[in-house]
């Protein structure tokens, strides 16, 4: 069995980072009924007495016993660390895998990126060391972060260079939050960009998702949940929704909602790691089947049923309306319509009870509606794990190479421009020792090349397919 270790950087990245220890959590206490310390809990915890765990109690949330998350926590702010500490989940981390500070980033990706990247850089590699050395067989780090403060961006990308530096056959995947065009930090759009850059230079993939596709989702739920005709009771202690049908904690935590669904998406991309099934998929083979050019790793992701992200008990709906939904605008991640954009590749990573047949015969189905890239028609990864999320009887995960990510980058060009042109708030930036005002300009290069990229594919939509030859994109 392959581990893998998470990094959580920044206050969204901890958030995520949590809510995904929780569900996991609660997925092997509910599947691992005599609470045993095994190859399954192994793959994202380790056991540090050898001994057994104990009761399924001691694997549930909360009651953690001797299980520690392979996690290394990192935020130049301390807050959102000290209160994971202190709470549910606090025995789950090891005190020598957090790296805080209390100064924060100040909303500057240069801050994150080159002063505390220097003033921590050994202190994360011994982490991430330290983190490997517990590992049998390390397959993958995840990098949970967020693209508009100082510190999610600026670090997390610098964090991915020292990966790629320490441990270079080791997959990096990373899931990026990129914020919502009403953001309330104003150099949101600079860091986004600075942190593109690097995302583009360093990652294996990228799973991009915005606040304001998940607060839709969030919304859609919610109506499900009150429009009477469903039979949709919400689950006790639900995540995402209340009774009245409101986000919880909605003035107290308004992301937790939002959090969680990341940290659904993040279980689903990992089911098949941590659990059987008649189609496992290696998490390195969705780079190799769905990656065609290195530049081009950004993999939009949609989840199906919605309502298996809140908790909520509704009648069964048939199965291939599950299909038909991952490819719908209403279920993405971020604000892409996939269906009428070109696929260069497409993974379907399904959970419990779905047959291999089901599986092809709703390929076979969609395939018409899709337009896939000339010279890989059959550009399909399936996985299917027998293990389904807890108190349901299916879901999917969908991740597709397509183009029609291009829109979110235009429009992140867009609003980096109407501050960049004013020079608005620069000198925040050139001010940090290491910074000039070159590497605006380098990184916007850097995203106009790749926009261009997928504008290059998107073209040869409506060409007659034996005309049209393999692009030299992305090399």
């Amino acid at each position: 069995m392959t581990q893998s270790v998470v990094v959580q950087v920044g206050q969204c990245g901890n958030q995520i980072g949590c809510c995904f220890w929780d569900l996991v959590l609660r997925e092997h206490a509910a599947v691992n009924q005599k609470g045993i310390y095994d190859e399954a809990i192994g793959s994202f915890f380790r056991n540090v007495d050898t001994r057994v765990v104990g009761d399924s109690g001691n694997i549930s949330r909360g009651k953690i016993g001797s299980l520690k998350a392979r996690a290394v926590l990192i935020d130049m702010e301390e807050g959102v660390v000290n209160e994971l500490l202190q709470g549910p989940l606090r025995d789950l981390f090891d005190g020598k895998q957090l790296i805080t500070d209390k100064s924060g980033s100040g909303n500057n990706w240069a801050v994150g990126h080159k002063v505390f990247g220097s003033l921590y850089r050994e202190q994360i590699l011994e982490k991430l060391r330290k983190s490997a050395e517990h590992c049998d067989c390390l397959q993958s780090f995840f990098i949970l972060h967020s693209m508009g403060g100082g510190t999610g961006s600026g670090l997390g990308t610098f964090l991915l260079k020292v990966l790629e530096d320490e441990f270079p056959e080791v997959f990096r995947f990373v899931t990026s939050v990129y914020p919502a065009s009403e953001d309330d930090v104003i150099t949101s759009p600079y860091n986004s960009i600075l942190a593109m850059k690097e995302l583009e230079e360093h990652a294996d993939c990228v799973l991009p998702i915005d606040n304001q596709s998940l607060f839709d989702i969030i919304s859609k739920i919610d109506l499900v949940v009150n429009s009477g005709k469903s039979g949709a009771v919400v689950k006790p202690e639900s995540l995402v929704t209340s009774n009245d049908g409101a986000l919880k904690r909605r003035h107290k935590k308004p992301f937790d909602a939002v959090n969680n669904i990341v940290a659904n998406l993040l279980l689903n991309l990992t089911s098949s790691a941590r659990f059987e099934g008649p189609l496992n998929m290696d998490l390195n083979e969705i780079s190799m089947n769905l990656v065609p050019f290195p530049r081009l790793h950004f993999l939009v992701s949609s989840l199906t049923p919605l309502y298996t992200l809140a908790d909520v008990n509704i009648p069964s709906r048939r199965l291939d309306q599950m299909f038909s939904d991952a490819f719908s605008k209403d279920h993405q991640l971020i604000q892409a319509d996939p269906k009428h954009s070109l696929y260069l590749a497409c993974a379907l990573m399904v959970r419990g009870n779905v047959q291999i047949s089901d599986l092809r015969r709703n390929i076979e189905r969609l395939k018409p509606t899709l337009q896939f890239v000339s010279w890989n028609q059959d550009g399909w990864k399936t996985s299917l794990c027998s293990v389904p999320p807890v108190g349901h009887s299916h879901s999917l995960l969908a991740l597709a190479n397509n183009t029609c990510v291009k829109p979110t980058f235009i429009e992140l060009r867009e609003r980096f421009m109407r501050l960049y042109k004013k020079k608005a708030h620069l000198h925040h930036y050139v001010q940090v020792e290491g910074m000039e005002e070159s590497c605006f300009a380098e990184a916007l290069s850097s995203l106009s090349a790749l926009i261009q990229d997928y504008h290059e594919l998107d073209v040869t939509r409506n060409m007659p397919g034996h005309d049209v030859p393999r692009l030299s994109v992305a090399v």
